[in-house]
């Protein structure tokens, strides 16, 4: 039953309480006139290290037995659960090692190492992560802290869910980006025990759909190293707690193009004046593009607003 993981997700509200921005829920007379629907979008892009990562990190570490933060805990990321790791490692005393692709967004790198985290480059061309982290948490002994496939991380990202309905009240439909599936699990728990009749819906780019291949077939598909623009999706496949989640709360999953996704990073910017990193403008550009069709109340979830400078300048200078 959603109630019992949903347990889960109210004790990680009241974990990271203290420590967690409650992030607000924006409007746009625009946004709605351009969808015909009234649309709520949660920004996660102003959370602490700008992603709903946060979340998850110090709901699981926080959980830590003294023995294991002596040790230290390790995870693998191309950015923001990385940053998220290695800032909550900050606030708690606790040593955090970071497995990063070589071709992570430069801010998201230089913030992760600013936290103070180790981290450990690869060829995402020739190695895989989440092995170089396995070998080096068997030699260390650190705590694994999985960026999506872990319970507590997928509760914590639940939060982000919980408080826009309570901000916001309930709401006809929910659109959320899906990388490894831990937000989109965690919110379609929080949308369903709180919001019965909503109409959980995944957003993924076209370009890195291994996540609506899994759902429609019902077996989890792989796409390595996607060329999307949207880095925080380049995630090969679901984690397999979050996909057992997702086919039982989830009520359908859609993709985008990359245009869509750049011009919904363009209408943030221009109309509403936030930063939102592609990732966090899957929602968005699933509307704007009618590849969800809106109706009633919407919720969009922005993820995060870690975006290179180089990056935004492209898209900005887009069509």
């Amino acid at each position: 039953m959603a109630s019992d993981f949903f347990e889960k997700v109210q004790a990680a509200a009241g974990r990271i309480k203290a420590h967690a921005h409650v992030t607000p829920v924006m409007t746009s007379c625009t946004a709605d006139r351009m969808c015909g629907a009234r649309v709520f979008f949660k920004c996660e892009n102003l959370q602490r290290v700008g992603a709903f990562k946060f979340r998850g990190a110090f709901n699981s570490i926080s959980q830590l037995s003294d023995r294991q933060r002596a040790r230290g805990v390790i995870t693998y990321s191309s950015g923001n659960h990385a940053q998220a790791v290695a800032l909550v490692g900050r606030l708690l005393g606790i040593k955090t090692t970071i497995v990063m692709p070589d071709d992570a967004p430069a801010t998201k790198r230089a913030a992760t190492r600013g936290y103070g985290a180790e981290i450990v480059e690869y060829d995402p061309r020739q190695a895989d992560r989440q092995q170089i982290a396995e070998a080096l948490q068997a030699e260390h002994g650190y705590t694994m802290i999985p960026p999506f496939d872990h319970q507590e991380v997928i509760a914590g990202q639940g939060t982000a869910a919980l408080e826009l309905f309570e901000q916001a009240g309930e709401l006809d439909i929910l659109l959320v980006p899906c990388g490894g599936g831990g937000l989109l699990s965690g919110s379609a728990v929080a949308a369903k025990a709180l919001s019965p009749n909503c109409r959980v819906i995944g957003i993924e780019p076209e370009l890195a759909d291994d996540g609506v291949r899994s759902f429609r077939t019902g077996r989890i598909h792989t796409v390595k190293n996607p060329p999307t623009i949207a880095d925080g999706t380049r995630t090969p496949s679901l984690g397999k707690i979050p996909f057992g989640l997702i086919r039982q709360y989830v009520d359908d999953m859609r993709t985008v193009t990359e245009e869509a996704i750049m011009e919904a990073v363009r209408f943030f910017f221009y109309r509403m004046k936030l930063v939102v990193e592609p990732s966090g403008a899957l929602g968005l550009a699933a509307l704007t593009s009618r590849t969800v069709t809106p109706a009633g109340r919407v919720g969009v979830i922005i993820s995060g607003g870690n975006i290179d400078a180089a990056t935004m300048t492209t898209i900005l200078h887009g069509p």
